[in-house]
């Protein structure tokens, strides 16, 4: 295969010389076979591939101060949603990759460009066609010079016959069409991997946010439950002289207070519980999850090294792929700078009677082969060559920005996790201090030394930390899932197809 170098220097003069010495008889034999081997091998014109290069640190800046997992905390590869050990998430989530119309979509566009690879490739072989004909033909007496020897009537048959051209692919063009096809399959089958990795991610957002909500609901049931005895208390309190009116009425408002917002539960509920409906690929009537409070504390995820992140990641993937498909866009720009080689030829059989069609002399064949390249364009080619190579310049921002975003994520969620870790620590010692206080003030309160005024203070208090720990719970589970969805969930880049 001739370098890009070689290619340049093959100037059009160069090229009307070798098309003289095809005509030329004396043309010597050693000539003749690398004219042959221009044709057949050629070269590819436009700029080799290099994948562009990217600052990845050394490390995270979080990792210092994240906790290291045991290998049986390590992401699945695949599954890894099975590291939270729930079989309710893991059934759902096996249902995504069969169910989801979003998934099936992506799957489709994925088909599409592994099929353009196909229509690309067909340009290195030549279009054969062929057909068969008969036709019967009677001259008018009257035309000019009739009587000359032509018969009146006669017959033509023709089989096949068949015809053939073919445009070798001296330059490189096709190759780089291919290249660039295939590298966006490639591309299409990261994005393919990163939608089906949202998808994932964001169905376990919607089951803990209905977990967390479950917990709230949980929460606020027993609460009611509570309130309801303290009002029992205050109304016999208030019946036997002890207790004045207002304190049944507080009560009474903080019992039907409390009765308010566990109803508002099933607002946000039923929407999270319709979301994970339709992720699963399912009318939201037909599904309905069971109450399921969170109970246990997100796992550890270990963040690995950030180089790691490069091929772990399928939107990096898919942008690094689009830069090699750009890069090949060039040299198609390019080869639009040198001669276009074609060859045609054709043969068959031909008879004014059909007993003797396929006998030797009723053959015939013919064999042409021409270049043709282009003067003058008026900046054309040019044109596009520059939109290619700006093009490119695109692609290898965008896959530096896609990168740096990643490590955001990642350094994003980390943080979370361990900020999130030690508020949850300081909001249990909040939480048990307000359920102190509220039995002092209960005690007081029976004791007749305080208003019922200070323990409705003392309830609300108690009531408001006991759901700050659940949402803190809540929202550590979502930043696991959101460290896991940065990190690539198990993906690898070694998982694209080759094509």
């Amino acid at each position: 295969m001739w370098s890009a170098a070689a290619c340049r220097r093959f100037s059009s003069p160069r090229l009307a010389g070798a098309r003289a010495a095809l005509r030329d008889r004396r043309c010597s034999p050693s000539l003749s076979l690398s004219l042959l081997a221009l044709l057949l091998g050629g070269c590819t014109v436009g700029p080799n591939y290099v994948r562009p290069t990217t600052d990845a640190p050394a490390d995270y800046k979080e990792s210092a101060n994240f906790k290291a997992a045991q290998p049986s905390d390590d992401i699945a590869k695949g599954k890894w949603w099975e590291v939270y050990g729930d079989p309710q998430l893991n059934a759902l989530e096996e249902q995504v990759a069969v169910s989801n119309q979003t998934l099936k979509a992506a799957q489709a566009q994925f088909a599409q460009a592994r099929a353009a690879i196909r229509t690309v490739r067909a340009a290195y072989f030549p279009t054969v066609t062929g057909s068969a004909s008969a036709t019967g033909t009677r001259q008018s007496q009257n035309r000019a010079l009739y009587g000359t020897g032509s018969p009146l009537t006669y017959a033509d048959y023709q089989l096949p016959p068949i015809d053939v051209a073919w445009e070798p692919d001296v330059w490189g063009r096709v190759r780089r069409s291919v290249e660039a096809a295939r590298a966006e399959a490639q591309a299409t089958a990261a994005d393919l991997a990163g939608t089906e990795l949202s998808l994932q991610a964001e169905l376990a957002l919607d089951y803990f946010q209905l977990r967390g909500l479950d917990s709230q609901q949980q929460l606020l049931d027993s609460t009611v439950t509570s309130y309801q005895r303290a009002f029992d208390l205050t109304g016999s309190r208030y019946k036997g002289g002890v207790a004045s009116a207002v304190d049944v009425a507080q009560a009474q408002t903080q019992l039907e207070t409390t009765r308010a917002q566990a109803a508002d539960i099933a607002v946000d509920r039923a929407a999270f519980e319709h979301a994970i409906a339709v992720l699963v690929g399912k009318p939201p009537a037909e599904f309905a999850q069971p109450l399921a409070p969170l109970t246990l504390p997100p796992p550890a995820i270990p963040p690995g090294l950030p180089s790691l992140l490069l091929e772990r990641r399928p939107d990096i993937a898919a942008a690094e792929r689009r830069v090699q498909e750009a890069n090949a866009q060039i040299g198609v720009a390019r080869a639009a700078y040198f001669p276009i080689f074609s060859l045609t030829g054709g043969g068959g059989f031909e008879s004014s009677q059909i007993h003797n069609l396929l006998s030797g002399p009723s053959g015939f064949w013919s064999l042409a082969g021409s270049a043709a390249e282009l003067i003058f364009d008026g900046g054309l080619r040019r044109g596009i060559t520059e939109q290619a190579r700006a093009s490119y310049d695109k692609s290898v921002d965008t896959y530096r920005q896609t990168t740096l975003t990643a490590f955001q994520e990642v350094e994003d969620n980390l943080a979370a996790l361990r900020i999130l870790e030690k508020e949850a620590g300081i909001q249990q010692g909040a939480v048990a201090a307000a359920e102190h206080s509220l039995e002092l003030s209960n005690n007081r309160y029976k004791g007749g030394v305080a208003n019922y005024l200070e323990v409705t203070t003392a309830q609300s208090a108690a009531l408001g930390d006991e759901r700050a720990a659940v949402d803190i719970l809540t929202r550590r589970m979502a930043a696991s899932v959101l460290l896991i969805k940065a990190l690539g969930g198990g993906w690898s880049a070694s998982q694209l197809p080759t094509l």
